[in-house]
């Protein structure tokens, strides 16, 4: 069972994504330069709106500071213990896991503060790459290091670290790169977004006046230039409802629990790139949810070939996403439910493959479809 999410939405001057020039990202699709947003964008906005609806504990933390973390749980647990004590016992678990950790090295300034007993005693090794940990494997690995003495065995910190996932770790995956018994796989794919149509990038020339000049001083403070477009744009993500339930152990509930918390972030969220700049807040115009037995399926070549027009981008863009549905379910790749969702009568085109609901509902229809698919295998 895949749950393939779809969305139309517009985005007025903004530069939510940006390259390492500081301009918006950007792509060629179907000849023409498109506004692109990177899925790595969307995803950290995506775990950004966890916070919100779903537990601490069920959440984690992409980091390669591991072992400040681990340290700072064996402190809660036990108040006493040395911080050089806890940094080692901390170092030694992530190690019986093959991972390798850098060695900080303080500056001759650090290490007065320490000995001044301004700065803390322990400066934190780190691990040489993200790694995603969620809550509860960073206590199981906090528990361990404090029950054995010396270092633990590799078995011992795999079965602390390779289960309980949560819901980032499940859904995301994980991959360590000198220690690949802990990969997990993810559950979750996400496309680039890009726009419907053709864009040209543009550039908002800035003056910023200083509150403090006197009168006789004329000028402004400072200057600058900031690149930005507009865009409508088509996204797209798809869940591997087996795959998330194997990830979460079996737990029919639990994955429909991070069905919905997924489908209802990836919808609502957006990345934060300059949004105090341009308050470029909106929300999505068309939201069609495909439930599929077969394989996923990305309804992106709707638009290979630009729309066009200077009476708007939405309605057109709608349109055609309702077009490829059909096509693509001509073709035998029918879905096994539609659900629809929209923001405005611009995406009244969405009526005609299914009645349109409230997101809220939305979300609750596909969580129960997850449950009652859940008789079957994980895989």
């Amino acid at each position: 069972m895949f749950v393939d999410i779809h969305v139309i939405q517009s985005v007025p001057p903004s530069n939510i994504n940006r390259d390492d020039t500081g301009s918006p990202k950007t792509a060629y699709y179907g000849g023409v330069l498109r506004s692109r947003v990177s899925s790595q964008a969307w995803k950290k906005a995506v775990r950004g709106s966890f916070a919100d609806s779903i537990d601490q504990s069920n959440l984690g933390i992409r980091t390669k500071q591991a072992l400040e973390k681990l340290a700072d749980r064996m402190k809660n647990l036990r108040p006493d213990l040395d911080p050089a004590e806890a940094q080692s016992r901390a170092k030694s678990v992530i190690e019986a896991l093959g991972m390798k950790v850098d060695e900080v090295k303080l500056t001759r300034t650090q290490q007065k503060a320490i000995d001044a007993g301004e700065a803390p005693a322990a400066a934190y090794g780190k691990t040489q790459y993200l790694v995603f940990w969620s809550n509860r494997q960073l206590d199981r690995l906090a528990d361990l290091a404090l029950s054995v003495d010396g270092k633990p065995t590799k078995a011992q910190a795999k079965s602390a670290a390779d289960a309980e996932h949560g819901l980032e770790v499940a859904l995301f995956g994980r991959m360590v790169a000198d220690a690949a018994d802990l990969n997990v796989d993810a559950a979750v794919q996400v496309a680039h977004a890009i726009s419907t149509h053709a864009v040209t990038p543009e550039q908002d020339y800035y003056t910023a006046v200083d509150d403090a000049n006197v009168e006789e001083e004329t000028g402004a403070g400072m200057i600058g230039v900031i690149e930005f477009n507009s865009s409508t744009l088509y996204r797209f993500a798809t869940l591997d409802v087996p795959g998330l339930q194997k990830n979460l152990d079996g737990d029919i509930e639990a994955t429909a629990e991070a069905v919905e918390a997924f489908v209802s972030g990836f919808v609502t969220s957006m990345p934060t790139g300059k949004q105090n700049t341009f308050a470029n807040r909106t929300l999505p115009d068309a939201v069609l949810v495909c439930i599929r037995d077969d394989r996923p399926v990305n309804l992106v070549g709707a638009f290979e070939e630009a729309i066009e027009g200077a009476g708007g981008y939405t309605r057109a863009s709608v349109g055609r996403l309702v077009e490829e549905l059909r096509e693509v379910s001509g073709m035998g790749f029918d879905p096994r439910a539609v659900l629809t969702a929209r923001g405005s009568s611009r995406a009244e085109a969405l009526d005609e493959v299914a009645a349109p609901m409230p997101l809220k509902d939305l979300v609750g229809a596909v969580g129960s479809a997850v449950r009652g698919a859940g008789t079957g295998e994980a895989r």
